[in-house]
């Protein structure tokens, strides 16, 4: 009887361990058309001159993932996607944050596209600001030059046709520009305070915004014409002062707007003429802003591969001081070399010039692959020659430099 209980518990194991086995194999059988990729990184941010700040540090580490779960299904006409983002940084707790990049849904059909969920949409056609790109906020704590952006909720339905694409979005969630904490660099003397911010609308109005945009290519032109009414991603930062007019804190105040964008490219040949044009209205005034330049890329010079692109651009806006960019009449100029070899090497290098204080805004940007799955990128600011009336005036300590390495699976 011993014997044969032994038997039975070694064959209950057996058959329950091959149950657990069939079950795994079973449930993994879908899996098989998932697609999992992503990057794990490590960050150093080093600046080149004391802080103005004692609370700040001459040196930031900061380690950062990024994943995304990609299915798609019903011969393809259906797509999930899904992209967390994590950053842990050293000192500053703002820089510290998790986000959704995307968590969506896509059923695409031959005339037309919806999309469901948390979404990252990108427009624009120029190098130095993107002005018509205003569906997502900007995440300012993962870089100052703007390009990262925090996951926007949205429905958004596209009709495509012969004569273009319009798409319709409903945003629903309002999502604050994140700040740079106290401890953290760059940012103003005093930091924004990004906990009490004013908005000149609440409820429904704060919390909900709608845009719109068409989209077409004709000939060798690439045209979008927007319109959004919303609360703007881009606040004001309000001065707050004592009796004596000691400066206090800064605080952002959103506005209610509604914005009518156009940007325009044309492929001729080896030049790339370029335009970004907005026309935002709120309730005190109606503001204009315009980015225009052009791009020549000598391409594969002397059958090396190697591909040379030479940008200049005008960037104007009405709102002066109150622009969301530190520079509102200025020139940029720039060079890009991207090598088209295995390890993807690119570099690009501009410089932002102020056309009243000649202050400038220097900007570095390289990478390159290393051993397939490791990729370093390497950032290099520097500013120079702001007047104390400037916004660009409190980041006159804040130059620095850059460097990420992160593996890629």
């Amino acid at each position: 009887m011993v014997i044969k209980a032994a038997y039975n518990r070694r064959q209950t194991i057996r058959y329950r361990v091959v149950s657990a086995v069939v079950l795994c194999l079973l449930l993994a059988r879908p899996l098989y058309a998932w697609e999992l990729t992503g990057y794990v990184g490590i960050e150093d941010l080093a600046f080149i001159e004391r802080p103005l700040d004692s609370r700040q540090h001459m040196n930031y580490v900061s380690g950062v993932i990024e994943a995304e779960l990609y299915h798609e299904w019903d011969n393809g006409s259906q797509v999930f996607a899904f992209v967390p983002y994590f950053r842990g940084a050293q000192y500053d707790s703002n820089r510290t944050h998790f986000d959704i990049r995307e968590l969506t849904w896509v059923k695409a059909a031959e005339s037309w596209e919806l999309r469901l969920g948390i979404r990252e949409v990108f427009w624009g056609v120029t190098e130095a600001v993107h002005l018509v790109n205003i569906i997502n906020q900007r995440d300012m704590v993962e870089n100052i030059d703007g390009e990262d952006k925090l996951g926007q909720p949205m429905i958004n339905f596209a009709f495509i046709q012969d004569w273009g694409t319009v798409d319709l979005f409903i945003l629903p969630g309002f999502r604050e520009m994140p700040f740079t904490g106290v401890d953290g660099r760059p940012r103003p003397r005093p930091p924004i305070d990004g906990n009490d911010a004013v908005y000149d609308k609440n409820g429904f109005a704060r919390q909900v915004a709608y845009a719109i945009r068409w989209s077409h290519s004709i000939g060798d032109w690439d045209i979008g014409l927007s319109n959004f009414y919303g609360t703007s991603r881009d606040p004001v930062i309000l001065v707050e002062t004592d009796s004596t007019g000691q400066m206090l804190r800064l605080i952002p105040y959103y506005q209610n707007i509604n914005q009518t964008g156009l940007d325009l490219q044309a492929t001729i040949d080896s030049w790339l003429l370029k335009l970004e044009a907005i026309v935002r209205v709120n309730e005190t005034s109606t503001d204009f802003a315009t980015v225009a330049g052009v791009e020549y890329t000598f391409f594969n010079i002397a059958d090396t591969g190697l591909d040379i692109g030479l940008l200049a651009e005008y960037l104007y806006d009405s709102r002066g001081v109150f622009a969301p960019t530190s520079f509102q009449n200025d020139f940029f100029t720039g060079i890009r070399f991207a090598l088209n070899d295995v390890q993807d090497t690119q570099l690009l290098a501009g410089v932002i010039v102020d056309s009243e204080s000649y202050a400038q805004f220097y900007n570095i940007e390289a990478s390159r692959r290393f051993f397939d799955n490791f990729r370093l990128e390497v950032e290099a600011r520097f500013f120079n020659g702001a007047q104390p009336n400037e916004p660009a005036y409190a980041f006159r300590n804040d130059s620095h430099f850059r460097f990420e390495l992160s593996y890629h699976f």
